[in-house]
């Protein structure tokens, strides 16, 4: 058993939309597909990956680092043989290798990208849906059967007036999404709110709106926010400030009492536990949006899971970021608190299998080995390119 190549892809997921901080203009992203020579019904086993919006494709740092560290490496040291398949610590440590700790930058993305990949051949070689191989391992074999989902949007965009902003909405409630995600903090604080207020028209309850400013304000700006939000009862404020920006997270909980959430620009169990030791997160309201495919992958995931148990937080606190099949996953096998979504946005990459209707929030997953994506019939197209 053995992997007998590596084929990555970098692919565009440009669009005109933008958030406080940045634009996805020119945005992209890496698709692996890792090559076994493992036989199903007269095929080689191949595992898919990709990286989440808004982390550009990390190709090069495949090409010149991790995947001929993996290509070279003796064979028989990636093998579970216990299970008799692919071990994705063992892979993992040999990506790893020669690499300093600390500094995560872009590399966290790259191998989590090829991580993502390892772990769909796993499952597809032992012949059940990741979601299943992970409750199984970890989880006593019980997994949630359907995922609560949130609707992404939100975004500014060319030409976007309010009532734009709430066909959007309106559209996501139709499709059965029960809570929506607004960006807010790329103009003034009143525009803001009048387009929150537009929003609120739609969906009735703050219960029902979460907004994310991704990382846009400094302090004094982000208490500004917090206290003209306080009175709307919203989902969540998600990421105020700078991600690494711990006193700045624990200030502001002493000014907003609702449900915060962060954690998605942080890339390794060690930013985790800072977080959670030095930002002033609660857990009982608030939420963590460690997402996988930018944070080294599943591997360092289950280290992150083990720091939040440590540390007295509850698994169902995690709502990763990136609206992918993985994490959706993920969510179901290890018990997260669910997923993130982009029903309209970052196409094909976002949303899950085809078919599958989100009822009353929740969504479930394909019964097939691996991740899913061959059930998502736009991604898997562009993955069979990078394959072929």
């Amino acid at each position: 058993m053995r992997i007998v190549d590596i084929r990555e892809k970098t692919v565009s997921i440009a669009s005109p939309i933008a958030n406080a901080y940045i634009d996805f203009s020119k945005m992209t992203c890496s698709v692996v597909a890792v090559v076994t020579d493992v036989m199903r019904e007269g095929k080689p086993v191949i595992g898919y990956g990709f990286n989440s919006n808004g982390r550009y494709g990390q190709g090069a740092l495949m090409r010149e680092r991790f995947i001929p560290r993996l290509l070279e490496a003796d064979p028989k040291t990636l093998v579970d043989a216990g299970n008799d398949n692919l071990d994705p610590f063992a892979i993992w440590r040999t990506l790893m290798q020669n690499e300093k700790p600390g500094g995560h930058g872009e590399r966290s993305v790259a191998v989590g990208t090829i991580d993502m990949a390892v772990w769909d051949a796993v499952a597809k070689i032992a012949g059940v849906p990741l979601w299943r191989l992970l409750a199984d391992r970890y989880r006593g074999g019980v997994a949630d059967e359907k995922v609560w989902v949130y609707a992404a949007g939100g975004y500014y965009y060319p030409g976007k007036d309010d009532e734009k902003l709430k066909d959007e909405m309106r559209s996501y409630l139709d499709r059965g999404y029960e809570v929506v995600k607004m960006k807010i903090g790329a103009v003034p604080l009143d525009e803001d709110i009048r387009r929150i207020e537009s929003v609120l028209s739609v969906v009735g309850s703050g219960a029902r709106l979460a907004v994310d400013a991704n990382g846009r304000f400094d302090l004094q700006t982000a208490i500004a926010y917090a206290e003209a939000l306080s009175p709307y009862g919203l989902f969540w404020y998600e990421e105020a400030g700078d991600p690494l920006d711990y006193a700045l997270q624990a200030e502001l909980a002493n000014h907003y009492t609702g449900s915060m959430a962060t954690g998605e620009n942080l890339f390794s169990h060690q930013d985790a536990r800072n977080l959670l030791r030095h930002g002033g997160m609660r857990p009982d309201r608030d939420f963590l949006q460690f997402d996988c495919a930018l944070s080294y992958g599943l591997v360092e995931y289950l280290r992150t899971l083990d720091v939040m148990e440590e540390l007295g937080w509850s698994s169902r606190r995690v709502v990763p970021h990136g609206g992918h099949q993985m994490s959706l996953n993920i969510a179901a096998g290890l018990h997260l608190g669910g997923n993130e979504s982009y029903p309209d946005v970052f196409q094909p990459f976002g949303g899950f299998a085809d078919g599958i209707a989100v009822e009353g929030g929740l969504v479930g997953l394909p019964h097939i080995p691996g991740v899913g994506f061959e059930a998502k019939s736009a991604l898997y197209r562009v993955m069979r390119e990078v394959a072929e």
